[in-house]
């Protein structure tokens, strides 16, 4: 009887959002990521009219989703035909509600105790806010919040 490895199955992480896309803008800055092209997408959707003018927006001059939008690891595989990426990607969703409560699923970026201040100043300058610094005996790390209040921490 042989056994077989179970295939990993593929995830995104989706943050709902107010503003998808000022969001994108945000964490493809802060991650270094790609904000994802969906524009073929999108035009092959209104021109077999199965997505309404009202549903797409202008981003970055080019036609996307008016309610979510990607980001990705500029390193990572995308589907050329959708600009949909095929690795790691955080989706932002437009959500009517704002956010109330912490967050029960966070980010944890890795700068390194060398590159810490120098990456807070960057991400403050993008529109994060520090919440708190942290030093405990398990370590340092900054709190932040991103321009939406979503909180994360800088290690």
């Amino acid at each position: 009887m042989s056994t077989q490895t179970p295939t990993p199955l593929h995830w995104k992480l989706v943050i709902d959002a107010a503003d998808p896309h000022a969001q994108a803008d945000f964490w493809a800055a802060a991650l270094h990521y790609t904000a994802e092209d969906n524009s073929a997408l999108v035009e092959r959707l209104l021109s077999a009219g199965a997505l309404p003018a009202e549903a797409t927006v202008e981003y970055h001059g080019r036609l996307a989703f008016r309610d979510l939008i990607a980001v990705r690891h500029p390193d990572d595989p995308y589907d050329p035909e959708t600009g949909t990426g095929l690795g790691r990607r955080l989706l932002f969703q437009r959500v009517p509600e704002p956010k109330t409560v912490k967050n029960r699923l966070h980010l944890d970026l890795h700068a390194g105790p060398e590159r810490r201040a120098q990456e807070v100043a960057r991400l403050e300058a993008l529109g994060a806010r520090v919440v708190r610094e942290v030093k405990e005996p398990s370590g340092e790390w900054v709190v932040l919040t991103d321009p939406e209040g979503s909180e994360f921490c800088l290690q």
